[in-house]
This record gives C-alpha cells, sequence and structure tokens, in this order.
C-alpha cells in the first residue's frame, strides 16, 4: 500500500502506520488525540479518506468507520459533496472516555444512563428558550431522517443521536454540550444495540416529536418533560440490552 511522501504535514502529527487487532478504535483514537493537540483548528477540512488511509496503512472502510463514529459523538461534521471538517466543539475528554467506555460494568452504565438524563432534560428546557427557525428545521430534519430509516437500526441510532446532538447545540452552553458528547461516548455501544425492533422505533419517534412541538411552542417544561418521557424509555431499553450482554 503507498505511503505518504515525506513533506506530507499530517502524517507526523498522526503517528504513521497502525498495526492493531482493533483497527477501527485505534484509527478513531488517533484522529482524536490528533483534533484535541491543537494542531488542527476548528472547522478545518480534513485529509480526504483515501490520504488518511495511505498515513495510517490501513484500507479507507477502517477510516470511513472511524470518521462516522467521530460524525455521531459531535466531533465531525460531513458536508456532503465539500469533506469532513472539524467541529467547533469539541470535548478534550472524548478520548479519554472512548477507552473507559470499553471498561465500564452494568452499575457505572447505570449510572450514567441517569447522568444522561438529567443532562438531556435540562438541555430540552434551556434549547425551548433559545432555539430559532433554524435549530427547529433542523431538529424536524433529523427526526425525518429517524422516520425514513425504520427500516435500518443502525442508521435509525445515528439520525437519534444526531437530533440530540443538534438539540445540545441549540442550547448555546457549549459546557452542557460537551459533557453530554462525553457521556453519549461512554454508551454509544449500548445505545446503539437498545434500538431492536419496530415498536422501539415507532415510540422514539413519538417521543422526539413531543419534545420538537414543546420546542416550537417556546415551552421549557414542557420539552423538559416530554425529554424526560423520552429518557424514561431510551434508559430502560437501553439498560435491558446492557443486561441482556452482560
Amino acid at each position: 500500500m503507498p505511503t505518504p511522501p515525506p513533506s506530507d504535514p499530517v502524517a507526523p502529527s498522526l503517528g504513521g502506520s497502525i498495526a492493531s487487532t482493533s483497527v477501527v478504535t485505534e484509527v478513531t483514537r488517533r484522529l482524536l488525540d490528533h483534533f484535541t493537540a491543537g494542531t488542527i483548528a476548528p472547522g478545518s477540512r480534513l485529509p480526504p479518506e483515501r490520504r488518511l488511509a495511505e498515513t495510517f496503512a490501513v484500507g479507507r472502510s477502517a477510516v470511513r468507520e472511524a470518521l462516522a463514529a467521530l460524525e455521531v459523538l459531535g466531533v465531525v461534521e460531513v458536508r456532503p459533496g465539500s469533506g469532513t471538517y472539524l467541529r467547533s466543539s469539541t470535548s478534550e475528554l472524548l478520548p479519554q472516555t472512548l477507552s473507559w467506555g470499553m471498561l465500564l460494568g452494568e452499575p457505572k452504565t447505570r449510572e450514567l444512563v441517569q447522568v444522561r438524563h438529567g443532562l438531556e432534560v435540562q438541555a430540552a428546557r434551556l434549547a425551548a428558550g433559545t432555539v430559532g427557525a433554524e435549530g427547529l428545521a433542523a431538529l424536524a430534519g433529523h427526526l425525518d431522517a429517524m422516520r425514513a430509516s425504520q427500516d435500518d437500526f443502525e442508521a435509525f441510532a445515528a439520525a437519534d443521536l444526531r437530533f440530540h446532538q443538534e438539540l445540545a447545540e441549540q442550547t448555546g452552553n457549549a459546557l452542557l454540550d460537551q459533557m453530554l458528547q462525553s457521556v453519549r461516548s461512554l454508551i454509544r455501544v449500548w445505545v446503539e444495540r437498545a434500538v431492536s425492533d419496530a415498536e422501539h422505533v415507532r415510540v422514539t419517534c413519538t417521543e422526539h416529536a413531543a419534545v420538537v412541538a414543546a420546542l416550537e411552542a417556546g415551552d421549557p417544561d414542557g420539552a423538559a418533560a416530554a425529554m424526560s418521557v423520552h429518557m424514561d424509555s431510551a434508559g430502560a431499553r437501553l439498560l435491558a440490552s446492557v443486561e441482556a450482554g452482560a
């Protein structure tokens, strides 16, 4: 496989080729280390998949999966026809939480679900007072993507997480946004496994629609209540998947 030219400024900062039993995880970790080291400015366009694959000496599919995971976590943004960009708000805790998430047992995961519940409810409450027409349109778009992906659980879970990511951004509270990014990274694998049948999908869409309706009405209490209902439902499904996989 070809290697990047010596003059390529990206290769040294990314650490060279990878020989790992978990290639996607290692690619993800290397990219996160690169992003949080301050060597790439927020909003910058990332090198294309082909160039990253050559730098790491891995297949393009591994790079593609790593970037997809980082997009779900809110670290990068994919702009169709343009490329992949580093988002302007990335939690410095993400590299650590990706590793910690692999070590957590059921008790800590249960506690994280409780923490996420409180953060998501607060995000909904705050967003009801700050979200504008553009933000509402983005949330509605994510909800439409969820509805369009009801037969593809993986795509549905990705659209679901983008909805929550957008909601957190609409609060205008960067710290809350970053905390939620970190919590999501810890429980991401269980969130994806929790949606496993058509009824779960239908319920989740209904619960998200209730949140959007309260946001459109500018009702902080209603948004918080709707999100609390959703977090109770989603949390129960997530913990059931944890117990089943224990």
